[in-house]
């Protein structure tokens, strides 16, 4: 069955059939999807505010633009609220789009470790906008911590995947995994610093992040850590030596007060160039791996320090241009494969891992990609709206118009759809709900940015890699950049591109470069801040 779009014009013609036809309930129900519909009319999207210090408040979003945003988060903070065991606080890794109770056993009660770091992050927002009380966040918050502190399953303080979110036991024989265990610290320091008063929550988010053994993740490597380790079979023979979502583990690697890197793990990495709707940029397919770390990691009145780079040639990576890049990268690619898939457009884009018709899929990026099928994930635009809310919020807004009740429910969008086959995810997945709550609200407010970034262990892992705050003068020049961004054309021929200028000299995709502290350049927008 195809997914059935509505325009405004038609919400108003089959209401007015309705109330000729004296159905006054069928009459009722349309002037609430009319009245939705004229509400959510595309109007100035707000893009993101120059850069501000700390202190400063960034511009405002739009009424209709915070008003949509607010929507979706109050559901997505629903699925973190009505899907965490009361015992455990663990979440679970995905729930029914519709909320009902799971039929399918094979993850019917499985949980997310990385899902519970988006949670715990989830009640701070919840308790700064008043959604619950800060006293109902807390009890939530130290109810997971005391698991994690005393009663989950942990190898050198390093933790499963996937846990059974009543017994707390491993699941699905997963690993023990760096990087899920990175994201659950992220929202327990997060935590931390948004009651610091509270000391039953620093005491223990202070206890679970100093077990975390850094080194032993190592596995005798001097720079890259393990992807993870299983009681079978050992250490995984992968390691995080590839720009990736990575950063916000290395950041507590090397700010890590007993157990810590070197910060020279910062550098290294491989940096693959994906090519995609006209664009280049560096990374993988999917988005996520431009979203997860910078949804804690506020780099935006950062900037390298000086290093002397000796003789070496060295490729130099904006990160906020590439950021942006990759987002734009995946609206062109919706525009570019438009004729051969008729739900994708300029405003319906969008693809990041996620549930297909076929499965779980980590998708996104090029064009050749034979996976590809028309569908489009929400998540892939909500997380980016940090980065580029110029298209990002127009294309939530297109999805919710478009597609209505069938895509959008009790816990926000379905983890993905496909306008050109009809079908609909069943579920909502943790960390997508997760990383389009984050993404808001550091467009709106910089909350998520300003607790986090206020761990004095994140400050020093930062100084320690070199990145240092800003000039006034380098910070009147981001501002500057920012104000003159241009809309890139639809043509792929003149789309922007990653230069020799930009990246220094040509980086072969798989090659390894040796990159000291000042080859970066880490640029985020700033986030507009919602109306008082």
């Amino acid at each position: 069955m195809k997914i059935e779009v509505r325009t405004r014009s038609q919400l108003f013609s089959r209401y007015r059939e309705y109330v000729a036809a004296g159905s006054l309930a069928r009459a009722s129900r349309m002037a609430g999807a009319l009245a939705l519909a004229l509400a959510l009319m595309p109007g100035m999207v707000s893009r993101a505010a120059a850069a501000v210090g700390p202190n400063e408040k960034p511009e405002s979003l739009s009424k209709v633009d915070n008003d949509l945003l607010d929507d979706i988060s109050r559901r997505s903070f629903r699925y973190f609220w009505q899907n965490t065991d009361l015992q455990t606080g663990l979440v679970l890794d995905r729930a029914r789009f519709d909320g009902k109770p799971e039929d399918v056993s094979w993850h019917k009660n499985i949980s997310s470790i990385a899902a519970t770091g988006f949670g715990l992050t989830a009640y701070c927002i919840a308790a700064e906008h008043r959604w619950i009380s800060p006293d109902r966040a807390r009890n939530r918050i130290r109810m997971a911590l005391r698991f994690f502190a005393y009663h989950a399953q942990q190898k050198h303080g390093w933790f499963y995947h996937f846990l059974d979110a009543t017994t707390g036991r491993r699941e699905w024989k997963s690993e023990i995994s760096s990087i899920d265990t990175a994201l659950l610290l992220a929202g327990i320091l997060t935590a931390r610093q948004a009651f610091p008063d509270d000391p039953e929550i620093v005491r223990l988010s202070n206890l679970i992040y100093d077990r975390v053994d850094f080194p032993w993740m190592l596995n005798g490597d001097q720079l890259f850590l393990s992807h993870g380790w299983k009681p079978e079979t050992g250490f995984l023979p992968y390691r995080w030596d590839t720009y990736s979502e990575a950063g916000i583990l290395y950041a507590l690697a090397i700010g890590s007060p007993t157990h810590p890197i070197s910060p020279d793990s910062w550098f290294g990495w491989k940096l693959p160039i994906v090519h995609a709707g006209g664009y280049a940029y560096i990374g993988g397919g999917p988005l996520f791996i431009q979203q997860y770390s910078q949804a804690w990691l506020d780099l935006r009145n950062r900037s390298y320090s000086e290093v002397p780079m000796d003789d070496r040639v060295v490729p130099r990576v904006n990160v906020l241009e590439n950021a942006i890049l990759a987002t734009r990268a995946q609206q062109a690619l919706g525009i570019d494969l438009s004729q051969r898939y008729r739900g994708y457009s300029a405003k319906v884009w969008g693809i990041t891992a996620s549930d297909s018709a076929k499965g779980y899929v980590a998708w996104g990026g090029s064009p050749n990609d034979s996976r590809i099928d028309g569908t489009v994930v929400p998540s892939a635009a909500a997380g980016s709206a940090m980065f580029a809310p110029d298209i990002c919020i127009p294309a939530l807004r297109a999805m919710l118009l478009q597609y209505g009740r069938k895509v959008y429910g009790r816990y926000g969008f379905a983890d993905a759809f496909n306008p050109t086959t009809g079908w609909v995810s069943r579920y909502v997945i943790g960390i997508d709900v997760g990383i389009t709550l984050l993404s808001a609200e550091d467009l709106r407010t910089g909350n998520v940015w300003r607790w986090f970034m206020s761990n004095t262990d994140i400050e020093r892992a930062l100084d320690m890699i070199g990145l240092v705050p800003k000039s006034p003068v380098d910070r009147e020049q981001t501002s500057s950049d920012m104000a003159n961004h241009q809309e890139e054309p639809s043509d792929p021929s003149k789309r922007k591109r990653l230069t020799n200028q930009d990246t220094g000299p040509e980086i072969q995709v798989g090659t390894r470069h040796q990159i000291p502290a000042s080859a970066f350049k880490f640029k985020i927008p700033v986030p507009p801040q919602q109306t008082e």
